[in-house]
Formats: C-alpha cells, structure tokens, sequence
C-alpha cells in the first residue's frame, strides 16, 4: 500500500551511527581550506540530526489508517505523534535557516503541492466563488453580465475575495472564465446567462486558423493582472492565490462547436476528416495559454490549474493525439520560465485517464469522484501528487456525513502530497452551512 511504501521511505531516511558513518566518510577528501570547511559543517550537521521511527504495524489495504494507527483513532484533533508514533528532532544549521525562513513563508497549498511535510492538507474548491453565496447572488443582481464581473478588476477581486472572507480557504482563486483570453487571440464570444458562451464566428477551416488566430495579446487582459495583485495583497502567504487556464483542446472545442456540446460530433468529425486543421489550432492555442499563465504568475498567482474540461469525452487513444501532447507542449513552455510553480491538471469524468494526466509532467493531479481515493493513490506515481475528490452532493448531507467522507478521502491520499477540494465545482443550490463544515473539517484536522 501507499502507507506500507511511505513507512519504508522514513525509514531508508533515518539516520543511525552506522549511516552517519558512511556520511561523515568521504572518497574523495577534502583538499582546500574552504573544502574542509564545508566538510566540516556538514559532518556537524549530519551529528546534530536525531530521527527516530519506532517499529510499527502497516496494513497492506489501501484503505488502511496512517501508519502505526487503527482508523478508530483518526480524528481531526489527535496530535501526529499519537497517531503515528513519529518523532523528529532537529538542530537547525546555520547554513539552513535561509531555507527553513523560506519554506516557512510557503503557503500550505503551495507546500503540499511540493510533497512538504505538513501538520494537514490544504483545502479550497473549485467555484467557491459563485452562486451557492448569496453574497455573490446579491453582487450578480446589480452587476448581470458574466462578462462584467469577470473583466472589472474591482468585482472581480471582491467576488474572489467573498469565501475567502467566509471560509477562510488555503487558495484563493481568480473570478474569471477559460474563455477570458480568447479575444485576445482573436476569437470573440460572448456568455448569455441562460445558453453559456456563444462564439458567432467558429473555427471551421484552415484559412481561419492561420488568419484569425493569432499571438496572444496580452494588453487585452490588464483586469486578469489588476485582480492578481490585489489578491496577493489582501491575502499575502496565509492562502495561495491560485491563476486558472483552459485546456487547449477544451478551448478547442468551444472555437470549433461554436457553443457548448453534448457529443462534440462538429470537432469529433474534423479531428477524423480534417486533423490538419485541430492540431494546427491546438498548436496555437497552447502556446498562447502557455504564455497566459506565465502572466498570470508574473501578476502575482503562485500555482495554477488547467481546466481539460471536455477531454473525459475523448477515448484514450484520441486523448492521446489531440489532448495529451498539447498539455505537455503548455506545462514545457510554462515550466521553462517558472520552473518552481505548481501547475494542476482537472479533467472531469477523468478517471480513466490519470495516468496520462500525471505523463504530461503536471505537478498535482486533481481526482475526480467517479474513482476512489485509494484507487487513484495506486494507479499513480508515489510522488505525484493529488487533489480531491469527494462527489460535490455529499455537501447536501448532514454534518456527520460530511466530516466521516472527508476525513475517509484525506486517509486515503496519504500524509503527503494531497490538496482537498471536490470532484468537480461546488453545486448552485449547495446550503452555505454545510460548506462551512467542509472547510471547518479540514482546517481542524491534524495527521
């Protein structure tokens, strides 16, 4: 199990008199003064570290609890050293401490999304700025374009701002929409409240492709920019203020289908007739969103996530032309200016497909609910990380329901490396009270 691979990595890390004396031995000596130094300080440090992990009984079931514990005991108020047995003691080096300042400044979304050690995992959900606060209902009475709320830098800061204010979320994301940047590269639409966005003039040659599409021009977007920063500053480290992007084959369907789809039969038959004209416009599209979230890192996000919201409709074998080499070709050019920056992949209805998810090099993989935990634990890389993914109706049940589904996901995806947030985004009609119990339970959880 995960549990069983993670006690086995402690382990191979812990340091004994005869590990530190094969560190503090070295086949090739230290020849200058500065050489011997740094030896030196690092055979001090090495001394100065004392990990003990006492011998405990792993069970082998993916469902199991945390190392050393039975699940009766798994709580959100029981310390870690109870629950685990772990304990560690370390004497910070001088040559340290920049690093530990640093780290300590990370929020907790960013540090989990690392693989950091933390006393609990962080938790947000997707559209937790929206419709089920009535809050935000009231803002959308005076303000009725999707368009006016999501491109004013002013609403939509405060419309970002309205669960952070509420629940206290560890990442605060961007109002906007995947369709925001399309403009500026020359694809107009529009979002009426009623039929969702409308592109008058859809992508259904070649010619449009090498003509209409163009470069993306970033002068399009200086609310996405003004919103950034005010988030950064209003929240600073205590949340992550997290950037967001389409996908470019989920753009790709919107710019080709016109509108939204069921069956996506307008791109389905191009992909099978004319693929010529799809890869040429999914080329286009995944630079231009390449270089739509550098600008949103460089206005103040500090992990973003791609939405490939349509890609669950496509079989595997089609994911693996039309959707997976456009995501790798954005995470390789978003990666070479901002190397340190987590990027998530969301598909939904993804389950199918994770392992592809977690091959374009994305640094969190988010989990929908059609797959359990463990399950998707397993089918993963131990250190990829997760995010999820419990089914956004279990918010419609009661307290109790509610915590026990919580903290039965958070056991599942291990003490590392684990965002919480839901399968899919928060339902419309879902009662504000029982959101609250969802952040409550996670903000008081302790491994």
């Amino acid at each position: 199990s995960s549990f069983a691979k993670e006690d086995a990595l402690l382990k191979s890390r812990s340091f004994s008199p005869s590990t530190q004396s094969r560190h503090s031995r070295s086949t090739n000596p230290p020849k200058t003064q500065k050489d011997k130094k740094q030896f030196k300080d690092m055979a001090a440090f090495i001394a100065s570290t004392s990990l003990s992990i006492p011998t405990t009984s792993t069970s082998t079931s993916t469902s199991s609890s945390f190392v050393g514990t039975k699940p009766a005991v798994l709580s959100v108020s029981t310390p870690l050293s109870k629950r685990t047995g772990l304990s560690m003691t370390t004497k910070a080096s001088p040559s340290t401490k920049h690093a530990d300042a640093s780290t300590a400044a990370m929020p907790l979304l960013v540090k989990a999304a690392k693989g950091m050690q933390i006393e609990r995992p962080p938790v947000w959900m997707m559209r937790q700025a929206g419709r089920y606060m009535k809050v935000y209902r009231d803002l959308a009475e005076k303000h009725t374009s999707f368009r006016e709320r999501s491109e004013t830098a002013d609403l939509s800061t405060e419309i970002s701002l309205q669960p952070w204010y509420a629940f206290k979320p560890d990442g605060v994301i961007l109002f906007s929409d995947i369709l925001t940047p399309l403009p500026g590269m020359g694809i107009n639409f529009d979002i009426l409240e009623d039929k969702g966005p409308i592109i008058d003039k859809p992508i259904r040659s070649l010619d449009q492709v090498k003509n209409t599409v163009h470069e993306l021009d970033l002068n399009t977007l200086p609310f996405v920019r003004e919103t950034l920063q005010s988030l950064r500053k209003t929240v600073g480290n205590e949340a992550t203020v997290l950037g967001f992007v389409g996908a470019p084959y989920t753009l790709a369907t919107y710019c080709i289908e016109g509108k939204t789809s069921k069956s996506y039969l307008t791109l389905k038959k191009m992909m099978y007739n004319e693929p010529a004209i799809v890869h040429a416009l999914l080329s286009k599209i995944a630079m231009n969103i390449a270089e739509y979230a550098c600008y949103q890192i460089e206005s103040g996000a500090q992990a973003v996530q791609m939405f490939d919201s349509w890609a669950g409709v496509l079989s595997p074998i089609d994911y693996d032309v039309f959707a997976a080499p456009y995501q790798k070709m954005f995470v390789d050019a978003v990666k070479a200016k901002h190397p340190d920056v987590p990027l998530i992949i969301y598909i939904s209805q993804g389950a199918v497909l994770l392992d592809r998810m977690e091959a374009a090099g994305f640094d969190v993989v988010s989990v929908d609910w059609t797959i359990d935990m463990a399950d998707a634990r397993a089918r993963l890389k131990p250190t990829t990380k997760v995010q999820g993914n419990m089914d956004p109706a279990f918010l419609y049940g009661n307290k109790a329901g509610i915590e026990s589904r919580i903290l039965d996901t958070i056991k599942k995806a291990g003490r590392t490396g684990h965002i919480v947030n839901l399968g899919h985004g928060v339902m419309p009609t879902t009662p504000e009270e029982n959101v609250k119990i969802y952040f409550d339970t996670v903000r008081n959880f302790r491994y």
